[in-house]
């Protein structure tokens, strides 16, 4: 996976074949499958590409079919759904060896004044005093921190807390919750595209974790058999990813092998920035 934050740009610069065609670039990983957050990513930069520069994401909703070969390009095929005066929607399908392995739908917006309130910032300890999520990883094993600075690197996380045993999100009543700080690992441009596609790559990392806590299991544990399944995104207001965002994870629920989560995206300043959405596969190996 990109180790700076110059992989990660390189990773997100889509070649141009054709009208509405797309190809995208793999990674050097180990991974065993394409990381969801880089094809919905790739998938949303396609998608912006094929818009007037006047509107911008407001909202991706996306389905990941097949496992993504991290080997060969990814081919995205973008549809112009409908371009309208205020929005336009765009569907992109990536493919990889002639089959869809991945769907967007995704609506873009004319910046427009209107109503304003949001939810209140949760009051957590700042980036400065969270302990650094390689620095944790490394405590619990040599092995997984090698693994986590080769493919996460260009990725800064902070832990907060969660509702975990022992892990102690103070007065929090939720089951599954769990709190990190998250930015990209160096500056970035000041193209809003590339803040938005870089935080969609971030979004897919953690989230789905939430919804273990309460079981007091990790999606690297050999005993989860785990996948994302869908993916959604609404962004509220503008944003850098090169800048500390706190990402505020709850699942209301797990059930038939499948977990939700839900997660709350904050500047270190509380504005709320985006909403995020995912269910996926939790299910225990027999």
């Amino acid at each position: 996976m990109p180790r700076s934050s110059e992989e990660l740009v390189d990773l997100l610069d889509l070649e141009t074949i054709d009208i509405n065609l797309f190809r995208g670039t793999q990674p050097d990983t180990v991974l065993q499958r394409v990381f969801g957050g880089q094809v919905a990513a790739q998938a949303l930069v396609a998608g912006t590409r094929t818009v007037e520069p006047a509107l911008s994401v407001h909202s991706l909703h996306s389905y990941f079919l097949r496992p993504g070969d991290p080997t060969v390009p990814i081919v995205y095929d973008v549809e112009r759904i409908r371009d309208g005066r205020s929005f336009s929607t765009r569907r992109i399908v990536a493919r990889q060896h002639g089959r869809g392995i991945y769907y967007m739908t995704a609506s873009f917006q004319v910046h427009e004044e209107g109503l304003e309130h949001q939810d209140p910032v949760p009051r957590v300890k700042p980036p400065s005093e969270s302990p650094d999520m390689g620095e944790l990883v490394a405590a619990q094993s040599p092995e997984d921190s090698e693994k986590w600075l080769k493919e996460w690197a260009a990725l800064e996380l902070r832990y907060v807390g969660s509702s975990g045993p022992g892990a102690g999100v103070a007065g929090d009543k939720r089951p599954a919750h769990a709190q990190l700080w998250i930015r990209v690992s160096g500056k970035l441009a000041d193209d809003p595209v590339l803040h938005q596609a870089a935080f969609t790559y971030a979004s897919d990392l953690t989230l789905l974790g939430s919804s273990l806590v309460p079981h007091d299991l990790q999606i690297s544990d050999p005993k989860v058999q785990s996948a994302s399944l869908d993916h959604t995104i609404w962004f509220h207001r503008p944003f850098r990813a090169d800048e500390w965002l706190l990402y505020d994870q709850v699942s209301p629920s797990a059930s038939g092998g499948r977990g939700l989560a839900l997660g709350r995206v904050f500047t270190e300043d509380g504005v709320l920035v985006a909403s995020v959405a995912q269910e996926g596969l939790i299910r225990l190996r027999h």
